[in-house]
């Protein structure tokens, strides 16, 4: 790996957003790299804003602020809005239902319409941050194997096993190499 990663998921209540940083640290740490997790929400259960950040490092994490991120999935406006700027080198994962792309930033965004896909393959939007998780392991390749992600994201949602591993391989198989 050779450096520090940071990783922020950040939606509303209800969209799985915590699930997903949650399934990241937990293959961090299954395939022996150093890992924090950071999970920050508002009061509300549904509807509410939500994050999960997630550092991964072959080293011990001396903090586990993320000021410099190497992904950003967002999957709502406020998310995209409030978070872009600590994206400089790195890439953008963004849901273009929610989010209205500000095409003047320096690093790469990537358009991935996980609800639609979620809908329209699975008939349920629930399924849409896992679309999201299949993209991001994509590019994570390298860092993270697919076979752990999958493994922890079998252990991490108890239920509906096929069509989870589904809407995973729908946003691996979008995703750029």
């Amino acid at each position: 790996m050779g450096k520090r990663m940071e990783v922020r998921i950040s939606g509303f209540g209800g969209q799985g957003v915590v699930r997903l940083g949650q399934i990241l640290a937990q293959a961090s740490v299954n395939e022996n790299l150093f890992t924090t997790m950071l999970v920050s929400h508002g009061t509300e259960t549904r509807g509410g804003y939500v994050r999960a950040q997630v550092v991964i490092s072959d080293e011990p994490v001396d903090s586990p602020v993320c000021e410099n991120l190497d992904f950003l999935v967002a999957m709502s406006k406020a998310a995209y809005n409030k978070f872009n700027p600590l994206v400089n080198h790195g890439a953008i994962i963004y849901e273009p239902y929610y989010v209205e792309v500000d095409k003047s930033l320096p690093c790469r965004q990537f358009s991935l319409d996980a609800r639609e896909i979620a809908l329209k393959e699975l008939g349920r939007e629930i399924y849409a941050n896992v679309i999201m998780l299949g993209y991001l392991t994509r590019l994570l390749d390298g860092t993270l194997s697919k076979e752990e992600i999958l493994k922890v994201m079998l252990q991490k949602i108890p239920k509906f096993h096929e069509e989870n591993k589904k809407a995973f391989e729908l946003g691996y198989q979008r995703a750029i190499g």
